[in-house]
């Protein structure tokens, strides 16, 4: 299954204090504001991303974005938390704990952990690897 982790994000103006308010319909808790397009599209990209490393923290679902529709902005998550969201749901996909990554990598536990660590900077070359080993590939877009 194909996967990107760009997802649609609508703007509405803050009446009250002004600049905009985001919110994802996708993943409804990634809801936040500012003042300018751009501090609200960046601000966008961290309540997305934090969102989805709650999700995977949680166990739940990361699910698929929709469609952009007229109005909506696509909010990209960052390459690194996209490629550990990637490694998380083909985990899921395939029943793998993290005992079971490790032992077919090779790794430690302790190293296994942390791949889906948000908290730790997973190198790219290495989730990519850990992708390869669960039969993902990696793409890149520039759009």
């Amino acid at each position: 299954m194909q996967r990107h982790f760009a997802y649609p994000v609508a703007l509405t103006a803050d009446e009250v204090d002004g600049g905009f308010v985001a919110n994802c319909r996708d993943i409804p808790e990634a809801i936040t504001q500012g003042d300018s397009l751009e501090e609200v599209l960046e601000a966008a990209e961290g309540a997305l991303e934090a969102a989805v490393e709650m999700r995977m923290e949680d166990g739940l679902d990361i699910p698929l974005p929709s469609e952009i529709r007229e109005g909506e902005h696509p909010v990209s998550l960052p390459v690194g938390s996209s490629m550990k969201a990637a490694v998380y749901l083909a985990m899921r996909e395939q029943g793998l704990s993290k005992s079971e990554l490790a032992r077919r990598l090779d790794l430690d536990e302790k190293e296994a952990r942390r791949i889906l660590d948000p908290r730790h900077a997973t190198k790219v070359p290495t989730l990519e690897r850990v992708l390869c080993a669960l039969g993902k590939r990696v793409e890149v877009v520039v759009y």
